[in-house]
């Protein structure tokens, strides 16, 4: 019997290969086919090897929220383990948001064991007949870029690392790798630890592919970049700055998941891109899904329209019809340089990059002013307004400095803050698989934990982010944010959209069914439960004080913090 338990198993083996490998949080919704991880746990904390922080998180949609917010700070691949089927239900909204903003993680996930006897990994329970599957994992093929079942313990190591090198791969994306409870059990062998597997590296840029881009961009009169998430390479971001600032280039982040450009630049273009297409003579869409509305405006039909990406036909998407004159595939970054370099061979024409200058500036003021009457009068209003909630925001976060993160789901106006820092601001997956600003928050604390770290959500999506379990994780965890919930008590999507489609309808004019939440719980209470901060603002004049007591809990206290906003 001493002999077994001296014997390593294939999920201890297979937390030691997370570890050498960089992988730095395993975050874990447990089950019945657990016992050989439960095992292997407490053999690292007795014999003292490297394993990767393991947290148990109360819902698996959190779990694959905090993996994504990690990995928004550290660019690496997180691993998550849930129960058989049902925990990877559970846990496939977050899967879904993972998939189509290209994070790169490796969900597995327990399989119901294979036999009913023979060993003492075999079926237990009565639930181990119910939860078996003909293909568990077709339930997230869709989303995954790839998927495995373990069929023995001796596969491990070449699995784990063909997984983490295709998640790893451009473009990126989740895993998923169901481990059987007879496999985690089997007897493993120690191995020494080596790279199977790496992961390719970017595409580059073809030069004739640059130097055509560069000769059109010196000829445009009024060239336009439009991205989302250039960001998402940090060093990307001061090389767009650079060329942008050099060049004369407005920038328009549009629908940004990623700071792809500090909004206090000169070039920056604001958040809207339809006031620069009917101009736009050359336009450079940069990793971005969707660079305009069809439906809304589309660029001028004399405009070169040039996307550049990882994945720049975004070939998982069904449909996707905007016109490409030319395609690269590359990375934001590796495509930047080699454009500069470019340009330097180039001659500028300087009268025409003054009045580009003059038209952003001028633009800029006029985005400010409207911006600032927005504020002014949700400030006045009987309820606030949420752009009114956001300079609230951007105010407090100024007072406190760069070292602040912003995750927003929704609700927040990124023009009311002031955005300068690479990594200080992300936005949800282009999905809108709702529920991902807190969890990710969570993530992003985990990552950064002296940071400030603010969740802005709505009530819809604050409801969706299972908030007793995300309060719940941060207290078992020790990683306070502060939740700031604009709550307008209804889903104002729904109702946004209802009324773009059917202005004069019935349901404008009579009243709609469908978006009203009333009566709204208390957000406050909830926090409160989990031994955090609460507070419930309903006038605009309270909320700059809320707003700084909530930030003193988090930084100083150590408390997680909500603010409830009452909103218009």
């Amino acid at each position: 019997m001493q002999q077994e338990i001296d014997l390593r198993n294939t999920a201890e083996e297979f937390l030691r290969i997370l570890a050498s490998r960089g992988v730095e949080f395993f975050l874990v919704n447990s089950g019945t086919d657990f016992p050989s991880m439960v095992e292997a746990l407490a053999r690292a904390r007795v014999e003292g090897f490297a394993i990767p922080k393991t947290l148990l998180v109360p819902h698996e949609n959190v779990a694959v929220g905090m993996a994504y917010g990690v990995t928004l700070v550290t660019g690496q691949p997180q691993a998550i383990m849930v129960h058989v089927n049902v925990g990877t239900a559970n846990a496939l909204c977050g899967l879904i948001n993972a998939s189509r903003e290209n994070i790169p993680m490796l969900m597995a996930a327990g399989r119901t064991p294979w036999f009913e006897q023979g060993s003492n990994a075999s079926r237990s329970l009565n639930i181990h007949w119910a939860q078996d599957m003909f293909d568990q994992a077709g339930m997230v093929r869709e989303h995954v870029k790839w998927d495995h079942e373990l069929r023995s313990g001796a596969q491990l190591e070449s699995v784990v690392d063909r997984a983490l090198a295709i998640a790893r791969t451009e473009p990126q994306g989740p895993v998923y790798l169901s481990l059987p409870r007879e496999v985690l059990a089997q007897e493993s062998m120690p191995s020494q630890p080596h790279t199977t597997q790496s992961a390719a590296p970017p595409a580059v840029p073809d030069h004739a592919s640059i130097a055509q881009v560069a000769r059109d961009l010196v000829r445009a009169r009024n060239p336009l970049i439009i991205t989302s998430r250039a960001g998402k390479q940090p060093q990307a971001v001061a090389q767009l700055a650079a060329l942008s600032r050099t060049w004369a280039l407005p920038v328009v982040e549009f629908r940004p998941r990623y700071l792809s450009l500090p909004n206090t630049h000169e070039m920056h273009g604001g958040y809207e891109v339809n006031p620069w297409l009917d101009e736009a003579d050359f336009i450079l869409v940069l990793d971005c899904d969707v660079p305009w509305i069809p439906q809304q405006k589309v660029p001028s039909p004399l405009a070169r329209v040039v996307h550049v990406g990882s994945d720049p036909l975004f070939a998982r998407y069904p449909i996707r019809g905007f016109r490409a004159d030319q395609t690269i595939a590359a990375s934001p970054l590796r495509f930047l340089e080699s454009l500069a370099a470019e340009l330097a061979t180039q001659q500028p024409d300087i009268g025409g990059m003054t009045l580009r200058r003059n038209r952003v500036a001028q633009a800029a003021q006029q985005r400010l002013q409207a911006l600032q009457q927005q504020v002014l009068a949700g400030q006045s209003a009987s309820t606030m307004s949420m752009a009114a909630v956001s300079a609230a925001v951007g105010d407090a976060l100024s007072r406190f400095g760069d070292d602040a993160v912003v995750v927003n789901e929704y609700s927040l106006t990124p023009a009311a803050l002031r955005l300068t820092q690479p990594g200080s601001y992300f936005g949800s997956s282009p999905v809108g698989g709702l529920g991902w600003g807190v969890p990710a928050a969570l993530g992003v604390k985990l990552a950064r934990p002296t940071s400030l770290v603010v969740a802005t959500v709505g009530d819809g999506s604050y409801t969706f982010a299972n908030p007793l379990a995300c309060h719940h994780a941060a207290a078992m965890h020790g990683v306070p944010i502060l939740t700031i919930v604009m709550n307008n008590a209804g889903y104002g999507a729904v109702d946004r959209a209802t009324r773009a489609m059917y202005p004069q309808g019935q349901a404008v004019s009579q009243g709609m069914s469908l978006v009203s939440l009333e009566p709204m719980p208390r957000y406050e209470d909830v926090v409160s439960a989990c031994g955090g901060w609460g507070a419930r603002v309903e006038k605009f004049s309270d909320l700059s004080k809320v707003l700084e007591q909530a930030i003193h809990e988090v930084q100083v206290n150590g408390r997680q913090a909500l603010v409830n906003v009452i909103c218009a």
